[in-house]
């Protein structure tokens, strides 16, 4: 199930970045989203996520969240 379908304030474990842009999959690398990854929705705003991963808070769009499978 992609990201952008999860429940608010529900942990969940990353288990692949589905994209075709090696771009996208390397900035969400440096955020610390990779298989086996803890992952938090602490709330959407419109097409706008805030996520929790290692005790960080991100901003992360819509097709960002598309592209996490958890």
């Amino acid at each position: 199930m992609a990201l952008s379908k999860a429940m608010l304030n529900t942990t969940y474990t990353v288990n692949c970045v589905n994209t075709d842009y090696e771009d996208i999959r390397e900035f969400l690398f440096t955020l610390g989203c990779y298989p086996g990854e803890k992952i938090t929705i602490i709330s959407k705003l419109a097409s706008n996520y805030i996520i929790n991963i290692k005790d960080a808070r991100y901003s992360i769009d819509e097709d960002l969240a598309d592209a996490i499978m958890v």
